[in-house]
């Protein structure tokens, strides 16, 4: 290591090609701190807003604590995976994938997180020029927070903790705000239950848009949860901002589309006369939010070139992520989550699957392990996982992005039993006096 690159690590004290150690490592309240400003997204809320208008409510219910059960469980893993190993997802993807299919990992996960931050650039600027009556600004406002927002993902863990805390309270004020005046839009639960949806959507696409709001970031929350002190407290922060946290995001856009019968969040809240408080507390959510976005476009970059600072690919990132924004990629939202929540939860299924049947739990620290270039049994498990989940999408069988997960964690196994038994050697060299986390 360069000294240059010896300096920058000392800066950031972030660890994105390396192990955190014991005592950098901190508890619940900051690691779900981070998490639940993560996860309190107000695009989440413009998602659960589009369901909320093609399904009947009773219905929707059902669909929001499934998709947020799988999402919430599935999340909860990784974090504790993180935690025990104090690595980030695409660094666990190395010992998953090898040295070289990692990079598919940085692709998949640190790409979709530019987009993840260019929907949100795009939305934040359209808020500001509608909000203030300014047509015509939205790229002004685009260009503008996607700057500041980038900034401050360059201090790391400890500038998003800080600016999670300023901005959950206000945000569970929103919440709670856009519910109740949901239920005094419809007059009373049984009013709520009659209304009838407007748009169409089959189960199985709603269930993998909800997955599909946060299978990427969630793939990546190990990125977060590596600094929590041991791997029942990452499991218990994971759990609660991606299973409640999320869910009750999804489900307070949900009610106030069901309501008001728009998918249009930034619509719903000008008609339910909230302009003022939403540019407040929307921006200091998507703040929170686009923080560990390009954190996690960070540490993929590096990864990927094997740099010991992200910086440079937080700024790189940041910079695609403004072009995309001001090129319209909101028209493409629901999409893009339907094929998030399809070919992202395999990846995280293989990590989970190598982690816990191939490794037991015992993972080599990364200075011990001469790694190879490509792990063919995984690679084929995450391949048969996104056949099964976008086949199960396209003929409407099962839950996709659950069928997904699961097939891809546990083809893992069967497939190393094949390899061992054609004798053919899928795993890193490791030393003899490696130690292990």
């Amino acid at each position: 290591m360069s000294k240059v690159e010896s300096k920058a690590v000392v800066k950031e004290k972030d660890y994105p090609l390396s192990h955190v150690p014991k005592e950098a490592r901190t508890g619940l309240i900051a690691v779900t701190g981070v998490l639940i400003g993560f996860t309190f997204f107000t695009p989440t809320m413009a998602a659960g807003a589009r369901l909320g208008a093609a399904f009947p409510f009773s219905e929707l219910v059902w669909i929001l604590l499934a998709g947020s059960a799988i999402l919430g469980v599935y999340v909860a893993t990784i974090c504790a995976i993180g935690a025990k190993t104090g690595l980030t997802s695409v660094l666990l993807a190395r010992y998953t994938l090898g040295s070289v299919g990692a990079k598919w990992a940085d692709i998949i996960l640190g790409g979709t997180q530019v987009l993840w931050y260019a929907i949100t650039a795009e939305y934040m600027g359209i808020l500001f020029a509608r909000g203030l009556g300014l047509p015509g600004w939205e790229i002004f406002f685009m260009v503008f927070w996607s700057i500041i927002m980038g900034a401050t993902a360059l201090y790391g863990f400890k500038s998003m903790a800080i600016v999670s805390y300023v901005a959950l309270p206000l945000m569970v004020a929103l919440v709670v705000i856009v519910t109740w005046l949901a239920f005094q839009e419809v007059g009373s639960m049984e009013a709520l239950f009659g209304v009838k949806p407007t748009a169409t959507m089959s189960v199985t696409v709603a269930i993998t848009v909800i997955v599909g709001t946060f299978a990427s970031g969630g793939t990546q929350a190990a990125n977060w949860a590596r600094f929590a002190k041991d791997g029942k407290t990452a499991f218990i922060a994971g759990l609660l901002a991606f299973l409640f946290g999320n869910g009750i995001m999804v489900f307070s856009g949900m009610v106030g589309g069901f309501a008001f019968q728009t998918g249009d969040l930034i619509e719903l809240m000008i008609t339910m006369g909230l302009t003022f408080w939403a540019l407040i507390i929307l921006t200091l959510n998507i703040w929170t939010t686009n923080n560990a976005t390009a954190y996690a476009f960070g540490v993929a970059g590096a990864e990927m070139f094997n740099k010991s600072t992200k910086g440079p690919f937080v700024i790189g990132g940041v910079i695609i992520a403004t072009i995309v924004a001001v090129a319209g990629i909101g028209l493409y939202f629901i999409p893009l989550l339907n094929l998030f929540g399809t070919f992202i939860p395999p990846l995280g299924g293989v990590i989970i699957g190598d982690y816990l049947f191939t490794y037991k739990k015992n993972l080599p620290m990364l200075d011990y392990v001469k790694f190879k270039k490509l792990r063919f049994s995984p690679l084929i498990a995450y391949l048969i996982g996104c056949a099964a989940a976008y086949f199960g999408g396209v003929f409407e069988v099962g839950v996709p992005s659950l069928q997904g997960i699961l097939i891809a964690t546990f083809a893992v196994p069967v497939i190393n039993a094949v390899m061992k038994a054609a004798n053919f050697n899928d795993m890193h060299e490791v030393k003899e006096d490696a130690k292990y986390v």
